[in-house]
């Protein structure tokens, strides 16, 4: 029994002692939809709380709340996911007391989503079987959905950073849906009922078919964060407070984001990162892992610019400009004078340049202004001589 907030620590120390307990990386209830036509297919695995590196404590209870209930956890597994019962709700309750009373708002979410659940089978005739506890022990290719949905909330809500969390074969694990606002449906269902749907005027409004939701459909951005259109950043992105997408040409895709207060009207692609305060112009592209990088994730500074339709293959350092509709990718040969070889030392003194050179051989170099001779059309770079700064009441 525990009553008090000594006694509860008390226990957790005990249970973290034992020689079957492993701190997870990452844990969490998660509500879960299944397929409407085959209910073993999970479509969606939505996470109330994330814990990712935090939270042992709670961890640990939820743990024991299954030994108490017959059911052994292998930690030495990458992954575990079970089935929640009404044993596994009661036992974490007893153990979770002396917090019961203030467990609201952001204080002790966990216990506050344990006591929640007790009561949803009269509230909402939920029972505990739509939901699953997963537990991550270390960072390996996920094996499920809810391990998958697990790892883009943690990237989304900036719990893990971008490009540090193992999403291979992630895809594969995901099932194709039709999403009618947050509701995923089953496409051989759909296929099953189509006509009775359209018949009796039920067939749903789909918004898109995908095997990732949209960002919003399960994140609540910062106060000063905007997204014009839902539909331009996807689940599992990471938007730092301040960033602002744009309507039209703007895509954010999933393990891809902003360090900071950006300005979006481009495409930031898959893995690529841009840093505070730069700008990604109207229908500026920055190429992903799969789309001419050779597999190397691109970088952009702070305070860059990407003009409008620029394309950047090639990681830039702060302060650098592309100019509107240049392709600059790692094979693209620039042109370089001695004066502006010089420039550019100044801010990169470490840098070996050459009058003629590949651009990859400028990767992540500070200050590079990308332009394009009008007469003779070859690429120079230059020693970039303004500072780029975002409009500071628009972000």
């Amino acid at each position: 029994m525990v009553f008090t907030k000594e006694e509860f620590k008390a226990k957790v120390e005990s249970i973290q002692s034992q020689s079957w307990y492993k701190n997870p990386i990452g844990f969490g209830i998660a509500k879960i939809d299944r397929g409407q036509q085959n209910p073993k297919k999970i479509l969606q695995a939505t996470y109330p709380v994330v814990n990712w590196n935090e939270n042992m404590g709670s961890a640990a209870i939820f743990m024991d709340a299954f030994k108490q209930s017959g059911i052994d956890i292998d930690t030495s597994k990458s992954e575990v996911v079970l089935d929640i019962s009404d044993d596994f709700v009661a036992n974490c309750i007893e153990s979770f007391r002396p917090y019961l009373p203030e467990a609201k708002g952001e204080d002790h979410k966990n216990v506050q989503l344990v006591s929640t659940l007790s009561a949803l089978p009269r509230e909402l005739g939920l029972t505990p079987e739509d939901y699953k506890v997963v537990f991550l022990f270390e960072d390996a290719a996920p094996e499920s959905v809810e391990a998958v949905y697990l790892k883009l909330y943690a990237l989304s809500l900036g719990k893990a950073q971008l490009r540090k969390v193992n999403l291979n074969g992630a895809f594969g694990k995901l099932h194709n849906v039709a999403w009618s606002g947050n509701q995923p449906i089953e496409l051989d269902w759909l296929r099953a009922n189509e006509l009775t749907l359209k018949v009796t005027g039920k067939y749903p409004q789909i918004d898109m078919v995908d095997k990732f939701p949209r960002f919003l459909s399960h994140i609540i951005p910062a106060d000063n964060t905007r997204i014009l259109d839902t539909s331009k950043v996807r689940f599992g992105a990471q938007l730092a407070a301040g960033t602002t997408v744009m309507p039209g040409a703007s895509y954010i895709n999933f393990n891809a984001g902003t360090l900071g207060p950006v300005m979006v009207e481009g495409r930031i692609s898959s893995s690529a990162i841009v840093g505070s305060g730069s700008d990604v112009g109207g229908g500026a592209s920055i190429l992903g892992v799969l789309s001419g990088t050779d597999g190397n994730p691109i970088s952009i500074g702070e305070n860059t610019l990407l003009g409008a339709n620029s394309t950047t293959g090639i990681p830039l350092g702060d302060g650098c400009i592309v100019d509107g509709g240049l392709a600059i990718f790692a094979g693209t040969k620039v042109s370089i004078t001695d004066d502006q070889i010089a420039k550019i030392k100044e801010a990169n003194p470490d840098a070996k340049l050459l009058n003629l050179m590949k651009a990859a051989d400028l990767a992540g170099l500070h200050g590079l202004h990308f332009r394009q001779n009008s007469q003779t059309g070859q690429y120079v770079v230059m020693r970039s001589t303004r500072e780029v700064k975002l409009n500071d009441e628009l972000h």
